[in-house]
């Protein structure tokens, strides 16, 4: 039983180790920053345009649809690479199974096309 705890320590140690760093910089970095502020270095800058108007804009619908659905077909790919290095090893039913997914996959994306949520307007 302690066997299993002594594995444990390195974790723990590197855990330790990564919130101390942290905790240790938003500290440093508050005691130590530069306090000399003005309306010139508050002002928003973003690739050398003055930001103009509010940046609380609201952004269409059609822009969050896109990135969950390149997520979604990001992930696909993370389920294809394991699948492709163990090809062989997996066998008929591996094989079956894969077609299964590629063929729910296939239904989703006729799906996307039908309510035509990759069109721009």
């Amino acid at each position: 039983m302690q066997s299993e705890q002594i594995n444990y320590i390195p974790i723990f140690m590197q855990l330790l180790l990564a919130v101390g760093f942290v905790v240790g910089m938003i500290i440093i970095s508050g005691k130590l920053g530069p306090k000399r502020l003005s309306e010139n270095k508050d002002k928003n800058f973003e690739c050398g345009i003055e930001s103009v108007g509010n940046a609380r804009i609201p952004f269409s619908v059609k822009y969050f649809i896109v990135a969950i659905l390149f997520v979604l077909f990001d992930v696909e790919v993370i389920f294809l690479y394991p699948w492709a290095v163990n090809f062989k090893e997996l066998g008929v039913e591996g094989m079956f199974k894969m077609i299964i997914f590629m063929m729910l996959l296939l239904v989703g994306f006729f799906y996307i096309i039908k309510k035509k949520a990759l069109e721009w307007e």
